[in-house]
């Protein structure tokens, strides 16, 4: 019992920490600081690159062409003191959280862990009985919550460094490989450093249409627009591809900008990577299964199209519903802390659920809070969410939330509008 719930010795230091009288005072600051050092690490240099970068040296005309300003929100009204203010609040609960890490949080992922590994038994076993049509359904159902869970609460959120402080090799955020056909190196690099570095900002988050679609104003039209909602499509139900497309800037080598062979060893990896992910799901398995192999098939691929469906659903919604604000380059050179933190919750929206929900959604659900604070383990954000809005409305700061059909409807709406000029 003390192997499966006990911490790496940082967290079982801050564990003890908190629990113990003023006599262990000392070892708990040193446990504090290490935790900062080690999870603060990449959010912190991502402000700091933030705040000081210059326009990014390469990105497809289609990204940084110029475009006419669009009206923003009455939130820019806000003073440089208040918007410092608000940041420096935003600073302070990532500090109580921060200081309040251990051992309910690694028993946290630990459970969900335990569960992704039962629905992907479970699921790949009932399909081995798909002569039995419910059998069929169900492992193919099972396994694709099995591969959520495992993109989205776990895959996610440890890559996003949520746990290194446990020291715990199996939520290493180097370490971790995912259910996916994208490798995770290129994720750790685009996403957590370009997109929650430069998040909604035209030219330098290459999540912003993903290199495919016209998802703001600040994006000039062309006639390939028209496509949007086709496009749109394909992303969602291959999503997965996506994703492991991203780093291999399609849409630069097709304007000519960089040529294949520059992106030649992204190519090889995703390659390899993708190749891995397709002979585990459509030969091993199926192979395994005997005369059952088609119905496998079926299956595995069913159960890719149900992931890729839901995490497209939650990712777009959380970025792109109407009122979500893009940043131009221009606006955001020299940015301080506090207007880091301000773009971050006007370049987000949540989806509002049960606790379910939420888990399905990798607690991405909590979008703004995710964009706010991602480095610390996803399933604080509904209690930090109680503090952010409260601060947002104390601020005047637009607070986007909504449920599922209401925000994706909403995407839908503007992928449809930004298809034409």
């Amino acid at each position: 019992m003390a192997e499966t719930t006990t911490p790496k010795k940082p967290a079982a230091r801050r564990t003890t920490a908190v629990n113990k009288p003023a006599a262990k005072k000392p070892a708990a600051k040193k446990t504090v600081a290490a935790k900062k050092t080690v999870a603060a690490k990449k959010t912190v240099a991502a402000k700091s690159v933030a705040a000081k970068s210059k326009p990014a040296a390469k990105a497809s005309p289609s990204a940084t062409a110029k475009a006419a300003p669009k009206q923003r929100s009455a939130a820019y009204k806000l003073t440089p003191e208040q918007i410092e203010l608000f940041g420096e609040e935003m600073e302070a609960l990532r500090n109580r959280v921060l200081d309040d890490l251990g051992q309910r949080d690694v028993d946290y992922i630990r459970k969900i862990m335990n569960a992704q590994r039962g629905l992907e038994v479970a699921g790949r076993g009932m399909l081995f009985l798909s002569f039995i049509p419910p059998a069929w359904l169900a492992g193919t159902v099972s396994l694709g919550l099995a591969k959520i869970i495992d993109n989205m609460e776990i895959g996610h959120n440890v890559m996003q460094s949520q746990y290194d402080w446990t020291h715990d090799p199996r939520l290493s955020s180097n370490d971790f490989e995912w259910d996916t056909a994208g490798p995770s190196s290129n994720w750790r690099d685009s996403h957590n450093f370009q997109h929650h570095t430069f998040t909604n900002i035209v030219g330098k988050d290459r999540d912003v249409g993903y290199g495919i679609l016209r998802m703001s104003e600040d994006q000039p039209w062309h006639p390939y627009y028209l496509g949007n909602l086709l496009y749109a499509f394909l992303l969602m139900t291959f999503f997965e591809y996506g994703v492991a497309l991203h780093d291999l800037e399609v849409d630069r080598i097709v304007s000519g900008e960089i040529s294949f062979s520059d992106r030649r060893d992204e190519f090889d990896k995703i390659w390899r990577k993708a190749s891995k992910q397709a002979v585990k799901d459509y030969l091993l398995f199926p192979a395994l299964s005997g005369p059952m192999a088609p119905l496998v098939f079926a299956g595995n691929f069913t159960a890719n199209i149900i992931r890729n469906v839901w995490t497209f659903s939650i990712i777009f919604c959380g970025h792109f519903p109407e009122g979500i604000e893009e940043f131009t380059v221009e606006e955001t050179q020299n940015e301080t802390k506090g207007e880091w933190y301000y773009r971050q919750v006007r370049g987000s929206g949540n989806l509002t659920g049960g606790k379910l929900f939420h888990i399905m959604s990798g607690n991405l659900s909590h979008q703004i809070e995710h964009h706010l604070f991602p480095d610390l383990p996803a399933h604080r954000y509904a209690d930090m969410a109680v503090e952010v809005r409260e601060a947002c409305a104390r601020f005047g700061i637009p607070y986007n939330s909504g449920p599922l059909p209401k925000q994706f409807f909403s995407v839908v709406k503007k992928i449809a509008r930004l298809s034409l000029p």
